[in-house]
């Protein structure tokens, strides 16, 4: 065995709810016995932790998330990056990339990186960055300052919001990617040169936290108004998830159809969706629970009867990978209804193990929302099927491996 590196994980914001694909990874690393600092862009906002944060033994170096918040610490990080004999490529490499990205942004990216380079906590020996959009400008930059290599996880927003021609220069700067969607994969791999450095890697769930359901999910067929169908989402309300063509959707169902929906998650959009569904006539069947830890959600999982999630592409091009919460949600015979969209269909078959629309079009979301709910038998049906899948191919502990693997081979190479 190679001897292992410290490695410095430069992440967005820690810790997050939102990220438990990226927590359960970093715990299994650590108990694969590597030694991890985690550097965070971001300050936490949310108010509550999952156990696995609990877990995870790392320390956390939080960056100056605004440069005029800790202009003594970006000061340091100048004069002492001035000194350093990458610092005038670094120069170079941001004057190149300043004309095609004009923001303030840019500039807190590089202050950001001169601060990690200048403290370079616990004697880092590589770097590693989870999202390859602002996370990997930093660690990059960081690493052409300092001269440590570095690699980076892709996942799905920060893949699909980026030009191209800085995934270009990232993939040809870092010694490999992974990526957890064959549709990310794909895509970085035709922006490179060197595609056999990028790897796909499926994020996994942790299925000692989602053990087997062994109870039951109800029987109601939504025609007993006193025994509603119960329907449940988990994601945050941003465009990408649809919640607006998931209400809509539901305001198609027949009236005579008794149903009750519950969502999980933050967002900025949440007032503008309780807007929406007062204007549809809903907001009586709709209970807006907010943003849950894991194992609140998890008792949630196996108290629903049906699970929707209408992933669209947003706009700005953003998008969902695969949506972790589809895996929870499959891993407890929950049935799944989502769109085919980025790497949703990598595990949902429709009519196989869930059930799958086309995105934007809630007629069609309707349909099939009506018949899981009419239907007790098809949605146990599918469900089964989905947790079969998901404890056959989606254990985390094998995208663990592989980035184990991964980083064994790289410290492997001569330096």
């Amino acid at each position: 065995m190679p001897e292992r590196r410290k490695i410095l994980v430069v992440l967005k914001g820690y810790p997050r709810l939102s990220e438990t694909f990226i927590a359960q990874e970093l715990l299994g690393l650590e108990k694969a016995g590597f030694d991890l600092t985690l550097i965070s862009m971001r300050r936490p906002t949310d108010k509550k932790r999952h156990p696995v944060h609990d877990e995870i033994k790392a320390r956390v170096v939080y960056l100056p998330e605004y440069l005029h918040e800790e202009p003594m610490r970006v000061l340091k990080g100048l004069f002492a990056g001035v000194g350093k004999p990458g610092f005038k490529a670094l120069m170079k490499r941001f004057l190149a990339d300043l004309p095609r990205d004009m923001s303030r942004n840019r500039f807190r990216r590089l202050g950001q990186a001169l601060v990690l380079a200048c403290e370079w906590p616990d004697s880092g020996q590589w770097l590693h960055a989870h999202f390859i959009h602002t996370p990997a400008s930093v660690t990059e930059y960081a690493s052409i300052l300092t001269g440590v290599p570095w690699t980076v996880s892709a996942h799905a927003k920060d893949i699909w919001t980026s030009p191209d021609w800085e995934l270009n220069i990232k993939l040809g700067s870092a010694r490999w990617a992974v990526t957890c969607t064959r549709s990310g994969y794909e895509h970085m791999r035709s922006l490179t040169d060197r595609p056999d450095a990028v790897h796909l890697s499926y994020h996994g769930l942790d299925l000692a936290r989602f053990g087997h359901f062994e109870g039951q999910h109800s029987g109601r067929d939504g025609a007993d108004p006193a025994h509603p169908v119960l329907l449940l989402s988990v994601g945050r309300a941003v465009e990408k998830k649809g919640y607006d063509v998931l209400l809509c959707a539901l305001a198609l169902l027949p009236k005579s159809l008794h149903w009750r929906f519950e969502h999980i998650g933050g967002g900025d959009e949440l007032a503008k969706l309780r807007a929406l569904a007062s204007e549809l006539g809903l907001a009586g069947k709709i209970s807006w629970k907010g943003a849950m830890a894991q194992e609140e959600v998890l008792g949630h999982y196996r108290q629903a009867d049906l699970f929707a999630l209408a992933c669209r592409i947003a706009s700005n091009g953003d998008r969902d990978g695969l949506p972790n919460v589809l895996v929870e949600a499959s891993s407890q015979r929950l049935m799944c209804l989502s769109t085919d969209v980025s790497g949703v269909p990598e595990l949902l078959t429709n009519g196989e193990n869930g059930l799958v629309v086309p995105p934007d079009d809630p007629q069609a979301l309707a349909y099939a929302l009506e018949a899981a709910i009419r239907d007790p038998a098809l949605r146990r049906r599918l469900g089964d099927a989905a947790e079969k899948r998901v404890r056959e191919h989606f254990d985390y502990h094998s995208s663990v491996k592989q980035l184990i693997r991964l980083f064994e081979e790289e410290w492997q190479k001569p330096s």
